[in-house]
């Protein structure tokens, strides 16, 4: 293998994508806080379990957000309840950047390309469909999402060793894993939460969310291998095409022979694979112990579900990558500074997210969430199901770019829309399903996604490139999901 100048290992965070998105977000930020400003402030009822009560809004006549709390609102983020989600992102973060320098730089990430390329060499299309399958499934049934960041840039490397881009690397992995939320099964955090929340047998109405699943499947598999084929022939129509040139030689197919002899690196790779393993079976322990927490409500248990996947990457990903760079000989300060090179690749994020989570805290400090909700529930009094159940699929998509979390809007939306539901003659399964499908591919869609910003920094494209490569994607999604809403209200799906 050749050698590679240091600069190049890790992930590479393309400053100029992260600058225009800093910008976008920074607008985005003062549009919000201006909406603080004009809308009337107003809040409704919660329950004991923090859920609406319909009817019970009222209108705040005496509190306006003060201008100040907007400015410092990268600062008071981190006062509310968020912040220990976004301290956990950003700890997360650190951790993979660490980590993923080590794989590089010991040839971990080179030989598990390796592997599977050398696998599917010949059956080219067959590893876009089995990597986009197991995407979906580990998201639709775990709910799976920031674990699978760390498979970005393998998914990459795999995509430019068969020769096409980073945005076919994205597809696979991170687009794969958001799109299994929209074709959601067993997943905790939007079918158990939402059913719970709509008073509905938990993973009831399955036999629907499975051809769901399926065609979700079938559209984005077809969409990957149609632009793969297209980029093989034409490389120069990638939107990556001169970002992927920077890293492409690193990459290579015909280097893989080479790699899997190597036995240091072959025996370091094994010893990252066992941790990897580990932070599998931390997802599936999530899943089961929140599946258990719901039977049984028991809170304890479905509290440690819900973050028993985040922990498990938190600890099994970086000590594994530790531990194989201290078999492969990476020992010491050496071991350290790398680990410390690598935190520095991923820091360029880190204000991200920071600003991010300013612009929920500003909506919800700003309290206009609730305004826009009644507005909502109001104007859909004495529409046609088939209206209704497409504006609150619309509201949903649109409640995505201020509240990432599917738990935190269900929470917020599905006590009042389940009344909505039975004063409108719509199903309260149909609204589940709704849910679901306007949450999961939004989350590609938005600038206020932080998983979906760093995904596309990885890779070094603009934010207007990736809409522009994406729009297609969500045009058919959008078809799919339009068809799979008529049919719920024409059979009244329960």
């Amino acid at each position: 293998m050749p050698q590679m100048d240091e600069k190049h290992e890790g992930l590479n965070i393309n400053k100029k994508t992260i600058v225009g998105i800093m910008g976008l977000l920074l607008g985005v930020l003062f549009l919000v806080g201006l909406l603080t400003q004009v809308l009337p402030r107003g809040q409704f009822a919660l329950d004991e379990n923090g859920s609406v009560i319909a009817g019970t809004y009222t209108v705040e006549e005496d509190y306006k957000m003060p201008v100040w709390k907007i400015i410092a609102a990268p600062v008071m983020a981190f006062t509310n309840s968020n912040a220990v989600t976004g301290l956990a992102i950003i700890v997360i973060l650190v951790l993979v950047g660490g980590t993923f320098l080590i794989l590089d730089k010991i040839g971990v990430m080179k030989y598990l390309m390796a592997s599977i390329v050398n696998r599917f060499k010949d059956h080219r299309y067959l590893l876009i469909a089995v990597m986009v399958f197991a995407g979906m499934a580990l998201s639709s049934t775990a709910g799976v999402l920031e674990e699978t960041l760390t498979l970005v840039p393998l998914a990459v490397a795999i995509s430019l060793a068969m020769g096409w881009d980073s945005l076919v690397g994205i597809g696979m992995s991170f687009v794969a894993v958001a799109f299994g939320f929209t074709a959601a099964t067993f997943n905790p955090f939007n079918v158990i939460t939402v059913q719970k929340l709509a008073n509905l047998p938990v993973f009831s109405g399955l036999w629907l969310r499975l051809i769901v699943f399926v065609a979700v499947y079938c559209t984005l598999t077809g969409f990957l291998i149609l632009y793969a084929r297209k980029i093989e022939k034409q490389p120069r129509k990638s939107p990556a095409y001169e970002t992927d040139k920077g890293i492409r030689d690193r990459y290579l197919m015909e280097n893989c022979e080479a790699v899997l002899a190597d036995q240091n690196i072959k025996k370091a790779t094994h010893v990252f694979v066992v941790f990897l393993l580990c932070v599998l079976g931390g997802a599936v322990a999530s899943f089961v112990l929140s599946l258990i927490g719901s039977k049984t409500e028991n809170e304890l248990l479905q509290t440690i579900g819900s973050n028993a996947s985040l922990v498990s990457m938190a600890v099994f990903f970086p000590v594994g990558g530790l531990t194989a760079g201290y078999v492969s000989g990476l020992r010491g300060k050496r071991l350290i500074s790398a680990f410390g090179a690598g935190i520095k690749t991923i820091l360029p994020v880190i204000p991200l997210v920071i600003f991010i989570l300013a612009i929920t805290y500003v909506l919800d400090a700003g309290h206009i969430m609730h305004t826009i909700l009644n507005w909502l529930s109001t104007a859909m009094q004495g529409l046609s199901p088939y209206v209704v159940i497409l504006l609150m699929f619309a509201f949903i998509a649109l409640l995505e770019f201020f509240i990432g979390s599917g738990t935190a809007k269900a929470f917020l939306i599905v006590p009042l829309m389940s009344i909505l539901c039975d004063l409108l003659g719509l199903t309260r399964q149909s609204m589940v399903l709704t849910f679901c499908l306007a949450d999961g591919f939004t989350n590609l869609l938005y600038p206020t996604s932080s998983l979906m910003i760093l995904a596309i920094g990885m890779v070094g494209v603009s934010y207007k490139s990736w809409l522009k490569w994406t729009s297609k994607l969500f045009l058919m999604e959008a078809v799919v999901s339009v068809a799979v809403m008529m049919l719920c209200v024409a059979i009244g799906y329960q």
